[in-house]
This record gives C-alpha cells, structure tokens and sequence, in this order.
C-alpha cells in the first residue's frame, strides 16, 4: 500500500514526516499562541474569507468529486459552513469565560470554585467523502474556536476537495497552527498512532471502529460521528403531501448519500399507498423531462447498492433502473420488505427507499428498537402529544418533527449519534465543548484551616468532626423530607 501524503504542497513519503508534522502543532501549542481570544478569532475570520473568496472553486471541486448539483452544494457546504463561522464568532466570549460553581459545602468555605475550558491541544479531524468540504471544517471551526491545533486528514475518496482543501489552507489559516494530511487509510492509522489528543472522525460504523481501536492504545478521546438506519413514521394523521415533498427531496439530495437521510419509512396501513403515491409524484416534479438517475459517487458504492436491489424479495414499486456506465441509480421505492431483507439489514447510502406498513405507533415504535439506535429519527403528524409521545420511546442521536435534516443544519442544537451511531455531538457551543476539555477549579483562602482535621487524631477530634458531619447531613435529610425531594 503507498503510504504518500502531502501536507500543503509538500510530499510526505513516511510516518517519520507524519511525525514531524505532528511535532510541529504541538510545539505551537505549547506556545500558549493558540489560547487567546484574538488568535482564534483571526483564524475563525480568515476560515472564513477562505470560504467566500474560493467559493466558485471549492463548488467544482465538489462537483468533481459527488456530482452533486451546484444548488445543493451550496445549501450543504457553503452556508452550513460560514453559518456554523458566524455564530461561533458570536458567541466566543462567552463560551472561554469561566463559569462559577456555587453551592459549596460548609466545609469547603470561605472558598471559590469555578470551570474554564480548556483546549486539548493537538487534534485530528477525518473527514468524509460525501460532503468533503462541510463535514471537515465544520468540524474545525469547533476546534479553532476551542483553541486547538489541528491537523486535517480529508477523505482521499473526494480528491478534488482534498487537494484544494490541501492548497488553499496553508495560505489562509495559520501553517504553524494548522495542517492539511492527504492520504489513505494506512495514514490515518499512522496519525492515530501518534497519540493526539483527541480525534474528531466523520464515516461509517465499522470504520469508526477501528478508528476507536486505533485511540485505545494511547487513551486518546474520540467523537465518533457514523450513521445508521434513520426510520420515518409517517402517521395517519400527517399532512401527506407536505410528508412526501419533504422525504421525496431529502432522499434525492446528493443521491441519499446523507448520513441522516431517511433509511426506510414505517407508514400507516391506511395512508401507504397513498404515501407511495405523492413520494413518486414528487419525484417526478423535481425533474419533469424524465426520471432524473442520480450519481452514485464511485464503483464501489455503485455495486453495493446495485446488489442491495437485485437481491430484495420486495417488490420495487416505483424507480429501479441502474446505468452502470454512468454509476447512477434511478430514486427507487420498494415495498414491504422482511426485516431480514437486503435493503432492511445495512445502512443504504442511497437513492432506495424501503416502505413498511405498519398497524400504528406501537409497532413503528418496536421495529425501530429491534435495531441500532439510529443516527435520527423524523415523525410526521399533526399531534405534538404524538410527536413527543414517540420521540421518547425511540432512542435516537436526534429527532425531527414534520422535518427531515434540518436539526443538522441548526447551529444551536447539537448533533451527534449514540450507541452504534456515534459517540459525541458537534455544532457551535456542542461543538467548542466536544474539542474542550472542562477543567474543575477550587480556591480556598490561606487564612483559614479547620486545626481538628490534621493528625495527629484524638478521641475529641474525631468526635468533634463526626458530629459535625452528622448534623450536616441530618439537616440535609430533614430538608429533603419537609420538601418532599
């Protein structure tokens, strides 16, 4: 296996030099350069002056790399992006203040005690292939904003984004503070290996595995952003129309190769077919001239997924025409599939759409927690008892009501998976916390110490002390008794 990197312009032919690399961020680090208000800020502006000035080239080299149309490109990668910059130059006060803990023992007193963030240090961000450039510095603007220093590993799957992304980084951010990483897997192993001090990746569940592997050895932290089968419960009480707009076109964006897209749907007996019915109609009115066969970004996923439909038992009601000259796939719904078929038993990653019928919300509600915890999971009704009703009895990374991707692109919330979809969140405060670590202050004055508590210890002292402690936690029971707590 070639084990070439580049960094910037620069060939990089061994780990020795991945090493070097690594050397480098962690003596800027060390500096304290990377702590102050004012670096982060100019880094946080000049991210984003690196967005807006080479727009036009960063959206071809997406196109290069997904095919992605240049509309959707922009809605994912350039607004996600400065929108994520913006409110963490916001907010950044804020988020370095310390915060002060009150309530301090009696015991403790006269005391102060707070916690500030503190950064890591020197961390790794992996980016993904299917949204190369904002699923890597999103990802980075938390990690600035924290203070770190960072070394960029893109996926070598996109090699457009990440040569551009290797080329233009250097000349906006800080070189000494910031480092772009072009290579394979054997790469990223070798950085892993070094014991940075924390590790933020973007992919698929098994390779999130080994990812986690890798950092066991050095007790290295890990976020862990995966995937997952995100269900939807279509209700019988949902606005169908709106319903079926809204999955028609999350399933087509960027093919479905989204990590939140909608996996299958669990629909109500009576409103199945019906559903079935608009979903297609929307697609057709996305691309009226003919049914649009989506780009499948490369030979690999083009095969699985070619597989996937060949071998359902389901009947494929809508779409299914695959073009292996163009690696594309037609947005396909298929019908009723056992649980054991092949599109219910992976994460799909693409434009096939199961639809199950189910009797109501109880049996949604099992089939969903028969498997992994999912990435997402999205309702629609028109009941908010009903939405939060089911959004309590599905664990789930995150959730949507009558919406479908949008509590990814909302910087206020945090976003992350659990269980088999992830460890960690990410996005402003979530994510300037995700690359912080919150360190625990106590200052006690010098003027005062209780004489009993040092030895050497007799009879009166531990008498004296024992009964203080017990009429301390006495009252404290009392109290919780009158309160009812």
């Amino acid at each position: 296996m070639n084990n070439e990197v580049t960094v910037g312009h620069e060939s990089l032919a061994d780990s020795d030099d991945v090493n070097a690399v690594v050397a480098r961020l962690r003596s800027t680090f060390a500096t304290g350069r990377t702590r102050s208000y004012a670096w982060r800020k100019s880094q946080l502006i000049a991210l984003d002056r690196l967005m807006t000035e080479n727009w036009p080239a960063i959206a071809k080299a997406i196109e290069q790399d997904v095919r992605r149309h240049p509309m959707e490109t922009s809605i994912a990668d350039y607004y996600t992006v400065i929108g994520d910059i913006a409110h963490a130059r916001r907010h950044l006060r804020s988020w370095m203040s310390r915060k002060r803990v009150g309530g301090l023992p009696l015991e403790h007193r006269p005391a102060s005690a707070w916690t500030e963030p503190e950064p890591y240090g020197t961390v790794l961000i992996i980016g993904p292939w299917n949204f190369p450039i904002a699923l890597t510095l999103d990802p980075l603007v938390a990690a600035l904003a924290a203070g770190n220093t960072v070394i960029l590993k893109p996926s070598e799957l996109a090699p457009s984004s990440s040569a551009l992304m290797a080329e233009l980084v250097p000349k906006y951010l800080d070189s000494d503070s910031i480092a772009v990483i072009e290579g394979d897997g054997a790469i990223t192993q070798e950085l892993i290996s070094c014991g940075l001090d924390k590790l933020f990746f973007t992919g698929g569940t098994e390779v999130g595995r080994k990812i986690l592997a890798g950092a066991a050895p050095h007790l290295t932290p890990a976020a862990l952003e995966l995937g997952g089968k995100s269900p939807v419960y279509v209700s019988s009480d949902a606005n169908l129309e709106t319903a079926a707009k809204r999955i028609a076109y999350t399933k087509r964006y960027n093919a479905g190769q989204i990590c939140i897209a909608p996996d299958y749907i669990l629909a109500e007996q009576s409103i199945r077919d019906e559903l079935v019915r608009l979903i297609g109609e929307a697609w057709r009115l996305f691309d009226p001239v003919k049914r649009s066969l989506l780009p499948i970004v490369n030979q690999r996923q083009f095969d699985r997924l070619s597989n996937i439909l060949s071998s359902t038992k389901a009947e494929v009601v809508f779409g299914g025409q695959v073009d292996r000259n163009t690696l594309s796939i037609e947005p396909t719904i298929v019908l009723d599939p056992e649980l054991d078929d092949p599109v219910m038993n992976q994460e799909l990653f693409g434009p096939i759409l199961p639809v199950l019928s189910v009797t109501g919300e109880q049996q949604a509600i099992e089939i969903i927690n028969s498997q992994p915890k999912p990435l997402t999971c999205y309702i629609f009704t028109k009941s908010s008892a009903r939405a939060k009703a089911f959004i309590s009895a599905v664990p789930s990374g995150s959730a949507a009501v009558n919406q479908l991707l949008f509590q990814f692109t909302c910087p206020t919330l945090p976003f992350g998976g659990v269980g088999e979809s992830g460890i960690g969140a990410y996005h402003g405060k979530a994510g300037f916390e995700e690359f912080s670590h919150r360190k625990s202050v106590f200052q006690r004055r010098a003027w005062w110490d209780l004489a009993f508590i040092f030895p050497p210890y007799d009879s009166s002292k531990i008498s004296l002390l024992r009964g203080i402690m017990d009429a301390k936690y006495r009252l404290i029971r009392f109290r919780l008794r009158l309160f009812r707590k």
